[in-house]
């Protein structure tokens, strides 16, 4: 099984300016255990092996050598309320059709959205999105063009808005603002190829309460930041991971994993409290990824286990600085790489080697790839 990463690059000197967004393949180095490409102050992009912080890979600023998928010009989206327009050599900006109203200039820092290669590199699908936009963009093997996924019009009240998105194959799971899942099937062929099969719930996902000792630690520590996520199991099960980071000094992180009790799959039902999920089994959930893996104590695949870095990989007004650990669901003990604070990382991802075994296919976050606008 294929496996590929995207990192992001505004400019390079080593590069002619190009009008598309593209993205590149990285051959991953067979390691043992679960790497992180970084972006560094200094140094741009590297490889490591968290493991063995000595191993480090380095990466061709030209991207010679490497092989690359060109997508469609960020400018080609077609659809019924927006389109796309360039701003100079490195910005974009939407329009609306209706009264030609021009939105605010992006950059590719501002591009977030999810890459899903399948077997063999033989499909993809790309989402994108811009924050604050009503809308997504996404492009499947063989389109010259991206189409539209309106997130607000036409969408139904519960649906709206956008906090956080998962594609898996052609299933593109979103986190609406109003904790609703909406469920798109993207493999459609028509005209907009997009069918929604979201559930049609009643009422958001309620939350259980934090534990006593949860809430005296809140009460004393504060929570600074928090965030909510989802992710979709090798079985097809939805979870919402939520992170919480406390105090303002020295990090302190709490997760909680829930998912839908089974008596609320009725779509008549007015009861949607979740479930408190405490044991993922022998899996690991990679939460930049948006999926879970088998654990391997041979390869490092820690059992049970979230590997974090980010908690606002779609909403990313506000970045978080990278915190890079892994979770034990179990222990609730954190295991973080803290010499890595030495290469000044900006920003970090995690992936899994090419002989990693996950679902057919494999999905990752738009949060390093290269745009050149």
């Amino acid at each position: 099984m294929e496996r590929s990463t995207l990192k992001r690059q505004l400019s390079s000197p080593d590069l002619e300016p190009a009008k598309a967004l593209r993205s590149t393949l990285i051959p991953q180095p067979k390691a043992g255990s679960p790497l992180l490409i970084l972006s560094t102050e200094k140094d741009g992009y590297r490889l490591c092996n968290p493991a063995d912080e000595r191993v480090v890979y380095e990466t061709k600023s030209d991207l010679s050598g490497e092989e690359r998928i060109d997508l469609p010009p960020l400018e080609s989206l077609k659809g019924s309320l927006y389109k796309i327009e360039r701003v100079g050599e490195n910005k974009v900006r939407n329009i609306l059709y209706s009264d030609l109203s021009r939105g605010d200039p992006h950059t590719a820092e501002d591009l977030r959205g999810r890459l899903w290669v399948g077997d063999n590199k033989e499909d993809y699908v790309v989402v994108w999105h811009f924050e604050m936009n009503d809308f997504l963009g996404f492009c499947k093997k063989g389109d010259d063009h991206y189409r539209e996924i309106l997130t607000r019009t036409g969408v139904r009240r519960e649906l709206r808005g956008v906090k956080d998105m998962v594609l898996k194959g052609y299933s593109l799971y979103v986190l609406a603002i109003r904790d609703f899942i909406r469920h798109l099937d993207l493999s459609g062929h028509g005209e907009d190829g997009i069918k929604d099969v979201s559930e049609n719930h009643k009422l958001p996902m309620w939350m259980p309460s934090l534990s006593v000792d949860e809430q005296v630690r809140v009460d004393i520590d504060k929570i600074s930041s928090s965030s909510e996520s989802i992710a979709v199991t090798r079985s097809g099960q939805v979870l919402v991971v939520c992170s919480y980071e406390l105090g303002n000094s020295e990090v302190h992180r709490m997760f909680h994993v829930y998912k839908r009790d089974p008596k609320d799959l009725d779509p008549k039902t007015y009861l949607t409290q979740l479930l408190e999920v405490h044991s993922l089994g022998d899996e690991a959930l990679f939460l930049d990824l948006g999926t879970t893996g088998p654990a391997d104590h041979t390869r490092g695949i820690e059992p049970n286990s979230i590997y974090f870095t980010h908690g606002d990989r779609i909403r990313h007004r506000n970045p978080s600085r990278p915190d890079i650990c892994v979770f034990n669901l179990t222990t609730k003990t954190i295991k973080r790489f803290l010499t890595l604070s030495n290469l000044n990382v900006k920003d970090a991802q995690w992936f899994l080697p090419l002989d990693s075994c996950l679902p057919h296919g494999f999905s990752l976050g738009l949060a390093l790839f290269t745009v050149i606008l």
